[in-house]
């Protein structure tokens, strides 16, 4: 069944909250439409569909980094624009790790509280404290060609986690990656989220990460992009590994994968 106003439930103001959201590139292309959505606060949201659906260009909108061409779509309250510079409290992890050649990966994790938007009392202690989270407190003084495309990913990640944000927006981040680097950071961002307590939205074409990271995952399909299923994931936390050997897990992955056939 596509998703739909019903489909969203009542309670708090969502951190995310959009109804009927269409974007058109200057071009004529019509990107997205119909978009329905909330993300509350302290969940953890993944979006699959096939490449071209959008997915990636709705992320951005909700970063405030495109605009929207119709509809309603806010986040924390506020226009994504306004909310990227008044709000501050959304940090964006891309695909590739985006990090400065030149700098240490202590000095790119700091970046954020050097551009001033994010002050924090003890800037040295917050950088500390991202990098043991990620396990790079033995490599701060490291460069970024010094280090594995995983150890890239992660200092990446623990820039994204030193301003302490609220709303955490994840494009395919660990898609380059090989499987088992994968797995193991699949299972480090479940261990900050639970620990830190802030709101996700995740770009995946890993149907199996998408179930395994997510409360629900959003199915897209393209031509315009369009959300026309969500899955509930009601699997127990924490999710080791292990759990993608479960009946449990089996069963919500063939419903996902019969909700994206049929989506195409």
């Amino acid at each position: 069944m596509p998703a739909d106003a019903s489909d969203l439930s009542p309670g708090p103001a969502p951190l995310v909250h959009a109804r009927g959201v269409s974007l058109r590139f200057p071009g004529g292309l019509l990107a997205l439409e119909g978009i329905d959505l909330e993300l509350r606060r302290g969940e953890l949201v993944t979006i699959v569909g096939p490449s071209g659906c959008g997915k990636s260009t709705l992320l951005r909108a909700v970063a405030g980094l495109l605009p929207t061409s119709s509809g309603s779509l806010t986040v924390a309250g506020l226009a994504p624009a306004d909310a990227r510079r008044q709000w501050g409290r959304q940090a964006f992890v891309f695909q590739d790790a985006t990090l400065l050649p030149w700098r240490s990966v202590r000095d790119n994790v700091r970046l954020p509280l050097e551009l001033g938007r994010h002050p924090d009392p003890d800037p040295a202690a917050a950088v500390a404290r991202v990098l043991t989270l990620v396990g790079l407190q033995d490599f701060a003084s490291t460069h970024p060609a010094e280090l594995s495309g995983g150890m890239r990913m992660r200092a990446s990640l623990a820039r994204a986690l030193v301003t302490r944000p609220e709303l955490l927006l994840l494009d395919e981040p660990f898609g380059a990656l090989d499987e088992l680097t994968r797995e193991r950071l699949n299972q480090e961002l479940l261990g900050l989220w639970q620990r830190d307590g802030f709101a996700a939205l995740a770009v995946t074409h890993s149907l199996a990460e998408a179930v395994l990271l997510a409360d629900r995952v959003l199915v897209m399909r393209p031509r315009p992009g369009r959300i026309t299923h969500t899955l509930t994931i009601d699997l127990p936390r924490p999710r080791p590994p292990e759990i993608q050997t479960t009946p449990a897990f089996t069963a919500l992955l063939a419903t996902l994968r019969a909700h994206i056939q049929e989506s195409s």
